[in-house]
């Protein structure tokens, strides 16, 4: 009800969500204290950045994609050129099967996305939780297009980090608020340049 998705949409979140619990009984993909907030802190939380960027993209990329949020997410919904980067193999074990479970195309890359010496850079970028922001925007940097924009979830230290990564930055930002997490933000960045010091 939340994002309008349509029933077959549901459905292949449904599966994805079916795969998650069980994968979480052997591997550790998601806090365990947010199992049973799955949909709204996960799910919706993750859908919540397609009404940001809407229509204006043609190649996503997840860094450290994790158990898949937000890329797959985003995938499913209808995102096509989506690419998740995950070190972790288990996790991109568990890519792979949501992907083919569910029919979505994507695709997922076993790599540290800071080991890329030069990534094919995106129209979007996302990263949930991966680093702290000054060190998040040097990788961001490298990946996103210079027209492209960073869509980036933040807790309730979004202001003190962008205030601490304006030191060693230049950027745009617009603070979108979370449906999710009413303390924190979705950091829109764009034209992200390094100070010299």
């Amino acid at each position: 009800m939340a994002t309008g998705v349509s029933r077959e949409t549901l459905g292949r979140l449904e599966a994805y969500v079916s795969l998650l619990k069980e994968w979480q009984k052997r591997f550790n993909l998601i806090g365990r204290g947010t199992v049973d907030a799955i949909w709204y802190r996960h799910f919706l939380d993750s859908a919540q950045l397609r009404k940001i960027y809407g229509a204006r993209c043609s190649r996503l990329v997840d860094l450290g994609s994790g158990a898949g949020f937000p890329g797959m997410v985003l995938a499913i919904m209808g995102q096509t050129g989506v690419e998740l980067i995950e070190s972790n193999g288990k996790k991109c074990l568990f890519l792979e099967r949501v992907s083919m479970s569910t029919n979505t195309q994507v695709e997922i890359t076993k790599v540290r996305f800071d080991e890329v010496k030069r990534p094919d850079r995106a129209d979007v970028v996302t990263a949930r939780a991966v680093a702290p922001l000054s060190k998040l925007l040097r990788e961001v940097g490298r990946w996103v297009k210079p027209e492209g924009v960073a869509l980036l979830q933040r807790g309730s230290r979004f202001e003190r980090e962008l205030a601490e990564a304006a030191r060693f930055w230049e950027f745009e930002v617009v603070r979108h608020p979370s449906v999710t997490n009413p303390t924190g933000a979705i950091l829109e960045i764009s034209q992200i340049r390094q100070i010299n010091v």
